[in-house]
């Protein structure tokens, strides 16, 4: 903790480089995992579906947990880099775990493998993510500055997206072969393995004193960041936004290959590049955008972008269509992609502040717990609602294991999970953009109130900044600073 802070551009860089891992392992999974078990191991398509949503059931319980860890933790490296250091490890094993084949022909046998596979893979991630969620509010105070890291951790996410996305299509040739796979899955649980250690490496925090509460006491302190309005909202925003990009990644293969008949003729391999070539390009584009405007404008932008983009490969996506209109396409929904991830995790930092407006404790590990919890149902759902509507479609996976085409009828129902999932999500993400009551103004507003309630500040709140600071909490102005409002009744204090 005693490591001098550093605003540079190395410095962001060194702090976003474990979003390498964040970002390109979920791809990965949503991109590859489905179709290992569908095409691969020929699980049924539902039920392969089903094992990230269940996964998510023992993340209700290890996310807040591990945030509650993280915020009770004294360490010489900092609680955070501490498990961020600890995690790297732990997350990289698991990973590869989770691409293990097993000779069982079983279905239910099979599918118990790979559901305890995965829940180990999960478990490996929240020990590194929840903590590095929750690192950047305890590194920096400055809103401005705050952005301009998150804007370099999300073009991290995005090399990590690219990396994982097209690297995978050269190794797995054929994506009946399970072996392949696992040569994959060991190739980037190295790459995890060394990005999460060079930001162990190259971050800080700030010292503060350990939240006193018990592991018990994790759930009512989980519950209670749902106190926020902003927090709420967020989450909405969160989900909105993720579950978006996972349909179109879980997606992208299966409408590739069955659809465009292109998957072993570079096909896909184009699709993926124009999508994260693109989010690449955005990132560089939306972050002085965001940096001039709010953390909100750039999402008003970019769902948008995807939602108009996402509605137009409903006309041209069939075999033997021109892949110009849908890579165009393709390049809007990347850029619009960038706009909305650049301001989600850029807003997450600002959560703690505003919790602690709330309940007069720093509860970072407690906010990141819940808000990773979120992103990994945004995954399980996303999933599971892959597989439920490509069985509700006719999807067959004993003929794409034989790698014979799918019906013409299956084929249009593909293209209307790929379109109107995505879409409907997009006008949610909009809507609840357009509320989300956070900007730089009124972030100030609460950092200067929570001045005031240490006593840091000799000054008194305005009827205007009371007004601001009801509205981004959603809670009296005489009911702030309440120790109470974490459901521990009082033992935080």
């Amino acid at each position: 903790m005693g490591k001098k802070e550093n605003y540079s551009l190395l410095s962001r860089n060194l702090y976003g480089m474990a979003e390498f891992y964040s970002g390109g392992a979920f791809v990965i999974i949503n991109t590859f995992f489905t179709a290992f078990l569908i095409k691969a191991l020929g699980m049924p398509a539902a039920l392969a579906g089903t094992i990230p949503l269940v996964g998510k059931v023992w993340d209700a319980i290890t996310d807040p947990i591990m945030g509650n860890i993280t915020d009770r933790t004294v360490s010489r490296f900092g609680p955070k880099r501490f498990y961020i250091l600890v995690g790297g490890i732990i997350s990289a094993l698991t990973f590869v775990v989770m691409w293990v084949t097993i000779p069982a022909k079983s279905t239910g046998a099979m599918y118990a493998f790979y559901l305890f596979m995965y829940c180990l893979f999960s478990t490996g991630f929240t020990i590194i993510s929840v903590p590095y969620n929750g690192l950047l509010p305890d590194m920096i105070d400055d809103y401005t500055i705050r952005a301009k890291f998150s804007n370099v951790r999300m073009i991290w996410s995005t090399i990590g997206s690219a990396v994982c996305g097209l690297v995978p299509t050269f190794i797995i040739t054929d994506n009946t072969n399970p072996a392949l796979y696992l040569y994959c899955a060991l190739l980037f649980g190295v790459l995890f393995f060394i990005t999460s250690m060079v930001t162990f490496a190259g971050t800080w925090e700030h010292p503060k004193p350990p939240v006193k509460s018990s592991l018990v006491e994790s759930f009512p302190q989980a519950i209670s960041v749902f106190k926020s309005r902003s927090f709420r909202l967020f989450i909405g925003i969160y989900l909105f936004g993720q579950c978006g990009m996972d349909i179109v990644s879980g997606m992208a293969l299966i409408y590739a290959d069955d659809v465009l008949n292109g998957y072993n003729n570079g096909c896909f391999i184009a699709l993926m590049a124009t999508l994260l070539a693109s989010q690449l390009i955005g990132m560089l584009i939306w972050g002085p955008v965001m940096n001039k405007t709010s953390k909100r404008t750039t999402i008003l932008i970019g769902a948008p972008m995807r939602l108009f983009a996402t509605l137009g490969l409903l006309f041209v996506s069939k075999e033997g269509a021109s892949l110009v209109p849908i890579l165009i396409l393709t390049a809007i929904i990347g850029l619009g992609n960038a706009a909305t991830l650049t301001s989600i995790f850029s807003i997450m930092a600002d959560m703690a502040d505003v919790d602690e407006l709330i309940t007069s404790v720093r509860r970072p590990g407690i906010v990141s717990g819940m808000a990773t919890f979120a992103r990994k149902i945004s995954a399980g759902m996303s999933n599971a609602t892959i597989g439920f509507l490509l069985s509700a479609v006719g999807y067959d996976s004993v003929l794409a294991n034989s790698k014979i085409r799918q019906s013409l009828e299956t084929q249009r129902g593909i293209v209307y999970i790929f379109v109107f999932v995505p879409a409907i999500l997009m006008v949610l993400l909009i809507i609840v953009g357009y509320i989300f009551p956070l900007t730089g103004k009124e972030f100030h507003v609460v950092q200067t109130e929570i001045a005031r309630r240490k006593g840091e500040d000799p000054g008194r709140a305005t009827d205007e900044e009371k007004q601001i600071c009801e509205k981004v909490t959603g809670i009296s102005y005489d009911k702030l600073w309440n120790p109470a409002n974490t459901l521990t009744k009082g033992k935080n204090a």
